[in-house]
């Protein structure tokens, strides 16, 4: 575990696509020094080890860098049973999943003795934002045995918390007609062009003629860009849109090893992968790295599949909301931005989780089962201060979240009367 940690250490200031910008941001010495002392005390356990690791990367300030030890529990992955959300100074479960004795609505006052408040205190590294509808509490659940829970009634009860098998994610796909002119897209990730490409096939018919449109991507953990291009020509407006930004560049760090852990993934992806442009976007992926690998910070050429980013649309549908939260973030981000250009998309909710100034990921998996995903792209906003890290891509119009929200969906109903409306809105009411 020390060799893997100092691996580790390497990697993000090598590797890692932001090592410039935040050269000096870390402090290994400190945590390689806890990885020791565990190790002298006979404490360095898988888990202890994962903590140490997460902890250090916190100093990278980026959410789109991961480590995991997959495979290495006698169990299957714990959690709560449930999700929160901040409102003022309650933590409001927002989704049940395991959890049987809570119910949307019923809201956390404490946790461990603190009040909510004394905990965005302690543990101002994990949550990290800047607005309580973007912090994320899970891992701080995690932290204490029990907290103290109010239900609809204002009555307060201690609640002993407990852990539970997390249930497998499984992506949702799917288009349904709501009314006679609208149908509602959802998609909660951008993972899998094949099946993308198959919803769009499976109801051609009802896309091709239905005059408005509302797509949830409220959840979307994000994947390949590539699997939504086949919808680009519903999303653009009949006259076109220029989908390229001129004055933005990305820049791959092709390191050796980068190069090496990323094209063994691209040949797994294309061996996965039937959709023939997904396919054809892996490949000149493929070829930008074997071709940069080992030149440093390198623009890819991607002119044999971006030679027109012109794009002319499709006459239906004629109006779009998009629906965005803080969950749709990486490749969800990217679409959000995408759908921001077209004049026939209004973009309603909360700003996305902001994940793409360094994207791409790579990933170095070791033999014990460890592994980390970090990115190796970089974009030239970065240096203008046109970031998105703690800001996401923010919608036309703001629905600041609320505990009305788990009574209805406010964002489908400012959906609905936007589309009845006939007009796109692009600025905040």
């Amino acid at each position: 575990m020390e060799n893997i940690f100092e691996e580790i250490v390497h990697i993000m200031n090598n590797d890692y696509a932001g090592w410039k910008d935040k050269k000096g941001c870390d402090n290994p010495t400190h945590y390689l020094e806890k990885v020791r002392q565990l190790q002298r005390e006979g404490q360095l356990t898988i888990d202890t080890f994962k903590k140490i690791v997460e902890d250090y990367l916190l100093d990278f300030n980026d959410a789109h860098i991961y480590f995991s030890a997959v495979n290495l529990q006698s169990e299957k992955p714990k959690g709560r049973g449930f999700r929160v959300r901040r409102f003022e100074d309650q933590l409001y479960v927002t989704h049940v999943d395991s959890e049987s004795r809570l119910q949307p609505g019923m809201r956390f006052v404490s946790l461990g003795g603190y009040s909510i408040s004394e905990l965005r205190k302690r543990h101002h590294r994990l949550l990290n934002e800047n607005h309580a509808e973007r912090e994320n509490w899970t891992s701080i659940l995690s932290l204490y045995e029990d907290g103290e829970i109010e239900n609809s009634e204002g009555i307060r009860c201690k609640f002993p918390l407990a852990f539970y098998d997390e249930k497998p994610y499984t992506p949702t796909y799917s288009v349904q007609q709501l009314t006679e002119d609208t149908l509602l897209m959802k998609m909660t990730d951008f993972a899998d062009p094949d099946a993308i490409a198959k919803m769009i096939t499976e109801n051609q018919e009802l896309l091709e003629s239905t005059d408005k449109w509302i797509i949830d991507v409220r959840v979307n953990y994000g994947g390949s860009d590539s699997s939504y291009y086949p919808l680009l020509p519903y999303l653009m407006p009949e006259e076109g849109a220029e989908l390229a930004d001129k004055e933005e560049r990305m820049l791959f760090n092709c390191t050796v090893a980068s190069a090496d852990r990323t094209l063994e993934e691209l040949e797994e992806q294309l061996e996965n992968t039937e959709d023939e442009q997904a396919q054809g976007f892996l490949k000149i992926f493929q070829r930008e790295w074997t071709k940069n690998k080992g030149k440093g910070f390198v623009e890819f050429n991607f002119s044999e599949i971006m030679s027109d980013t012109f794009i002319k649309g499709n006459a239906y549908p004629k109006f779009i909301v998009v629906l965005t939260d803080l969950m749709c973030g990486s490749s969800g981000d990217s679409f959000v931005e995408v759908c921001k250009i077209s004049n026939k998309i209004t973009v309603v909710g909360r700003a996305t989780m902001g994940l793409n100034d360094y994207a791409n990921l790579a990933t170095q998996k070791w033999d014990e089962g460890f592994e980390l995903m970090y990115p190796t792209s970089r974009l030239s906003r970065i240096d203008e201060g046109r970031g998105m890290t703690g800001i996401g891509i923010e919608p036309h119009i703001n629905i600041s979240w609320t505990p009305e929200h788990l009574e209805r969906d406010i964002d489908i109903d400012k959906a609905l009367e936007i589309l009845s409306s006939n007009t796109i809105i692009v600025s905040e009411l």
